[in-house]
Formats: C-alpha cells, sequence, structure tokens
C-alpha cells in the first residue's frame, strides 16, 4: 500500500496529519506513506505548484490522498503557476475523469443543515462528476472584440466517449445504491448537454435495472433544497458537479463533512476533501478533519478493496459527531487535534 500524500497549503497540512493518525491506527499491513509537496507550498519551494518530484511520486503510488491548495501570496502569479492549477494537472495526469462525491445525512446533526431537519435527514445520495472535461479544461482566453472591448472566453465541450465512460461509472454507481439515476444538464440552451442527454440515454440500455430520470441543472438545484431525499445518483458535468456537490455538503451540514474520491480506468485514485485551504483559519488548528478521514475511507474501499476497514473509518467519524465531539464548522468547539483523538479511540474501541 504505497500512497502518496500531498498535503498541500494552509488547512490541508492539518487536516492530513489527523487523517494518517487514523490510518496508522488500523494497523494496516504494507502501509508506506511517502510526502511530496503540491500547490503554493510547491512553488514557493520548487518554482512550479506541481514539481517533477511530486508528479513521480504520484505515478509510482498505489493512491493519492491530497489535503488542499490555495495560497494567496499566489494570487497575482501567471495562471499556470497558481496553487489550484497542481489539481487539474494531477486530473489530467492520473487520468481520473470520474468524481465521487456523496453526501448522507449523519444522525443527530440534522439540526445542523441550512434545511429543515426532516428534510435534512433524508439526504443520502451520490454526486457522480465528469472531471477532465467541460468549461475548466476548454479553450479559454481573453480577446478584443471588434468593438474594442475586452472579452474572456471558456469553452464547454464534450465529446461522445467522455460522456460515455462516466456514465457507465454512474449507472453501476446506482446498481449498488438504490438503482435510481438522474442525470442533471441543461439541454433546453447548451448543444454540450443536448449531446450528453443522447449518449446517457444509449448507455442507459445496458442497465435496465437502473431507473433512469433527466433534470435540468437550474431545477436541481432547487430540488437539492426543496427534497433531496428524491436522489440517489445524480450525474452531471464538471462545472454543474462542482457546484451542486458544494450546495449538497451545506445541505448535509457542512462543506467540512465531504470527502471525494476521483478516479480513472483501474484502482488508483486520487482522494480529498472537497473543501479548500481555507488561508483565514490555517494554522488556528480549528479545521474539521472529518471530510479528510472520510476520503482516506473512500481510498481504502475504491483503491485497496478494504470495505471493513473503510466502513470502520466511517462509523468512528459517525459516532464521534453523534457524541457532540463537533468542530467550529458545525457550532462546536473542538480543535483539529480534539477530532482526531476522538475518531482514534473509537477506532481503538471497536
Amino acid at each position: 500500500m504505497h500512497i502518496a500524500v500531498l498535503a498541500g497549503d494552509g488547512i490541508g497540512q492539518e487536516i492530513m496529519v489527523e487523517c494518517l493518525r487514523v490510518l496508522e491506527a488500523l494497523s494496516l499491513p504494507d502501509l508506506k506513506l511517502e510526502h511530496a509537496d503540491v500547490g503554493g507550498v510547491a512553488y514557493h519551494k520548487h518554482g512550479h505548484p506541481l514539481p517533477p518530484e511530486t508528479l513521480a511520486l504520484v505515478h509510482s503510488a498505489d493512491a493519492v490522498l491530497f489535503g488542499a491548495v490555495g495560497d494567496p501570496a499566489c494570487d497575482n502569479l501567471d495562471r499556470h503557476l497558481r496553487p489550484e492549477q497542481a489539481v487539474l494537472g494531477l486530473r489530467k495526469e492520473m487520468h481520473t475523469f470520474a468524481n465521487l462525491r456523496p453526501a448522507k445525512a449523519f444522525a443527530g446533526l440534522e439540526g445542523l443543515s441550512a434545511l429543515k431537519p426532516e428534510v435534512a435527514g433524508a439526504i443520502d445520495l451520490l454526486i457522480l462528476r465528469e472531471l477532465t472535461g467541460d468549461i475548466y479544461f476548454g479553450d479559454k482566453g481573453r480577446r478584443t472584440t471588434d468593438a474594442g472591448l475586452r472579452e474572456g472566453y471558456d469553452i464547454m465541450s464534450y465529446d461522445e466517449n467522455e460522456i460515455s465512460r462516466i456514465a457507465h461509472v454512474a449507472f453501476k454507481s446506482a446498481q449498488g445504491r438504490r438503482k435510481k439515476l438522474c442525470s442533471v444538464d441543461k439541454a433546453n440552451v447548451l448543444q454540450t448537454s443536448v449531446l450528453w442527454r443522447e449518449v446517457v440515454n444509449e448507455v442507459a440500455a445496458d442497465y435496465p435495472d437502473v431507473e433512469l430520470s433527466h433534470m435540468y441543472v437550474d431545477n436541481a438545484s432547487m430540488q437539492l433544497v426543496r427534497n433531496p431525499g428524491q436522489f440517489d445518483v445524480m450525474l452531471t458535468g464538471n462545472i454543474f458537479g462542482d457546484i451542486l456537490s458544494d450546495q449538497a455538503s451545506m445541505c448535509v451540514g457542512s462543506i467540512g463533512l465531504l470527502a471525494s474520491a476521483s478516479l480513472g480506468e483501474g484502482t488508483k485514485g486520487l482522494y480529498e476533501p472537497i473543501h479548500g485551504s481555507a488561508p483565514d483559519i490555517a494554522g488556528q488548528g480549528i479545521a474539521n478533519p472529518s471530510a479528510m478521514i472520510l476520503s482516506a475511507a473512500m481510498m481504502l474501499r475504491h483503491s485497496f478493496g478494504m470495505e471493513a476497514e473503510a466502513l470502520r473509518i466511517e462509523t468512528a467519524v459517525a459516532e464521534v459527531l453523534q457524541a457532540g465531539v463537533l468542530g467550529h464548522d458545525l457550532g462546536g468547539k473542538a480543535s483539529t487535534t480534539e477530532i482526531g483523538d476522538a475518531v482514534v479511540a473509537r477506532l481503538s474501541a471497536s
């Protein structure tokens, strides 16, 4: 089990410490953790947010644990040198086209959601976000119009193979859950979405046991607030998935609770919390490490087939939250280390 550990910037450093403590508490066989710089930290040390040394480690490892990137001191750098480009670079290098973002209500925390407790308590969904296409990876730039005005452009595009491969992942995921798949697009406006819907319908023929529906993204956003319990698996493109998954996190209660897995064709994956580096609280010891810890559970499940160990971590986190050990993002006073201590204690007790 060779794991590349890329803690990154800001609170990424703090939450990664607790995540690794949890992994070590499991006494996993042949666990090898190897660290490398990424993001702003890497730029300041090596002159690039994703240096060759880091890429070499990523390619040699079986899985990648990733904290967060983002450094205000790098905001004025050329775009290709900004910390956030490390994430896009890793996804491209690892060919991780499928981003899995589960959102599930935790027992006892329903009142912390922005929704009514009875609505929030029904949340148990998985967002499948396509990760290497769409507007984030399309042609982009600046130009001057014929009228002499500055204009920025970003091209949204998908080909049928890109859509087909993420659709297959989504249907297979639905088969392992409640067999319901909602594909989210904007086919009433975007040609990209028209093709998306066509291909998803074609792939659906291979999965007759899965109930497929389609929804425009604006309606999906509204329904996530109105009745999130109706969703099982949501399939969508890169930009829509980015927005909807963050919205889902606040429906659960905090962005500090949601993990993610980015997968490609094989078992190697990139595992990270969906939140950012939070420079405003970095170094204060108050960041919630739960999402980072839960990302490690997803790593054990998807890259190493360790379902029992993954469930142990997820159960420990849920029990800690239910016991009232809450971070500042959830209205509590527990520090980053105290939350890590509590999860490790639960694992030891089990």
